[in-house]
């Protein structure tokens, strides 16, 4: 996710107006301060460092909260493991026997309900495909499945058959982005407006019960489900803090068990406290993104400049406690497919000011819109002192997520964007990772205004070739191939990936790993 990040098309998506009339609520229960905290042992309490006010519509959101609670109330057809990543039958009885066949059949899973009592469909399978794969609707996820799946059909009250295009092994384990919605709630008028701010009816093992955006969202075990992964939290309260240190006091204090984004200078002390802390290393990273209609941002040596300009190790050791390393590809050093790119930003002030001399550029001034993320805005001063050392005057301005993602869909004017990424949110493959960030009808190049460009349309023409190869290590060095082009333009690139923190009390919660995207996944933990 982009961390917290909204969307295609949708800071109207982010137009939250209170408590959810579509929703099943707890009676009595109001924001979360008067939600009980575990004092009877039954509750888990979560502090999530993102805000729960993104969109929850599982086809359009990569909000961090969201995403993390779509996991624990929705199904796909397949799901993965949080942290291996690996595809298991969820709705689905069996996973196909061969996955490099292209026509999969899936059963689904006998006794399988909605969490208002209704039976699961092949009809409802359908219902959600045809949406990913409508060319009339623009979805965040279509992009991850319309290159290589044909279409999708019922071949049974409670079976279906997909239909690839051409062989794609690596589909089974996007089938998870394709959460599984009733037909007969969400085919209603309106009811992907609902789904946006909050409406969640899924065959999960947990069940929404309120939701109060930038307070809380609350759940509760539900006793309809059938799947593999049973509720061993009769209810769970997850906070929405985005600031640091209030988020801190509540998983050191009584009030929490599990906490996420942590900040690096509190792991001693909460390690000090009796609780475990443990890292993710992955796809997390602070990003730039240059707005290309914007002059000088449209020339790549401007780009550049401001790339070698950052002190990135300095970056690493004084904002990020030495948890995370310069980025030298698009992809992270631990990834399977990681190769150093052909350009990578060293620390180089005296090159970013000839380039910037061979520009024609002089007296710039930028203003760098940024997340509130607290890591991010943790590093903000290193890349202004690092700015500001070349002659560019640098100004920060820092503003909640949603904020600066209603302005990009607005299509506001801006200079240049720093916020936190993260494609692991959906997976791991390379090729994944490279078309939710640079896909031809991609929203992130819509808020960069760069697909139109010739580089870029030859990039996603490889991109295209890459997705079709068969043979997985020719397939390997073309996606690299294309990292090399993402690195030299400078467009959206990463200055830094990142380990993300995850604090947990083991007194209390067993069964649980660090992830290295933002959110947890409690589906295998339970109480001590």
């Amino acid at each position: 996710m982009a961390p917290g990040v909204p969307a295609p098309r949708r800071r109207s998506l982010l137009q939250f107006a209170g408590a959810l009339g579509a929703l099943a609520a707890v009676p009595g229960c109001g924001p979360e301060s008067t939600i009980a905290v575990g004092g009877d042992g039954t509750t888990l309490t979560a502090v999530i460092g993102y805000g729960n006010d993104g969109s929850w519509d599982p086809t359009q959101t990569a909000s961090a909260f969201a995403m993390a609670a779509n996991n624990h109330l929705y199904e796909g057809l397949a799901d993965t493991d949080p942290v291996s990543r690996a595809p298991y039958p969820a709705l689905a009885v069996a996973l196909p026997p061969d996955p490099r066949a292209t026509r999969w059949r899936f059963d689904l899973r006998p006794g399988a309900v909605f969490h208002d009592g209704r039976p699961v469909t092949a009809d409802d399978v359908v219902f959600v495909f045809d949406r990913l794969l409508d060319p009339g609707t623009q979805t965040l996820v279509k992009g991850f499945f319309a290159p290589w799946l044909r279409s999708v059909r019922a071949v049974g009250p409670r079976s279906v058959e997909l239909v690839l295009k051409f062989p794609f092994p690596e589909g089974l384990s996007r089938l998870t982005l394709a959460k599984v919605m009733p037909r007969h709630v969400f085919a209603r008028p309106g009811a992907w407006d609902e789904a946006i701010k909050g409406l969640a009816v899924g065959s999960g093992p947990y069940r929404q019960t309120a939701h109060h955006p930038r307070s809380n969202t609350a759940f509760e075990a539900f006793a309809g489900y059938n799947g593999p992964l049973r509720p061993a939290f009769r209810t769970m309260n997850w906070l929405s803090i985005v600031d640091a240190a209030p988020r801190v006091a509540r998983i050191s204090g009584a009030g929490a068990q599990i906490a996420d984004n942590i900040p690096y200078a509190d792991i001693g002390r909460l390690r000090d406290d009796g609780l475990s802390v443990a890292g993710g290393s992955g796809m997390n990273n602070l990003f730039l993104m240059f707005n290309t209609r914007h002059e000088p941002f449209d020339d790549v040596r401007v780009r550049q400049a401001l790339r070698y300009a950052v002190d990135t190790d300095k970056l690493v050791e004084v904002a990020l406690k030495g948890h995370g390393t310069p980025a030298s590809s698009f992809l992270n050093e631990g990834h399977p497919a990681y190769r150093r790119a052909r350009t990578v930003y060293t620390h180089d002030p005296d090159r970013a000011r000839a380039l910037l001399r061979a520009a024609g550029v002089k007296r710039l001034k930028v203003d760098i819109m940024s997340v509130n993320v607290s890591w991010v805005v943790d590093c903000l001063p290193t890349i202004k002192a690092s700015w500001d050392a070349i002659g560019v005057r640098t100004t920060l301005s820092p503003q909640e997520t949603t904020a600066v993602f209603t302005k990009l869909d607005q299509r506001r004017d801006y200079q240049v964007v720093a916020a936190a990424s993260n494609p692991n949110q959906f997976g791991l493959d390379a090729d994944l990772i490279m078309h939710y960030n640079h896909g031809p009808q991609n929203l992130w190049m819509g808020y960069a205004r760069w697909a139109d460009d010739p580089v870029a349309r030859g990039l996603f023409a490889d991109m295209d070739r890459a997705t079709r190869e068969p043979d997985p290590e020719r397939k390997k060095a073309m996606i690299q191939d294309c990292i090399d082009v993402v690195a030299e333009q400078g467009v959206l690139y990463p200055v830094v990936h990142n380990e993300l923190m995850t604090a947990w009390d083991p007194r209390r919660l067993t069964g649980l790993r660090a992830q290295p995207y933002p959110g947890v996944n409690l589906l295998q933990a339970k109480w001590v």
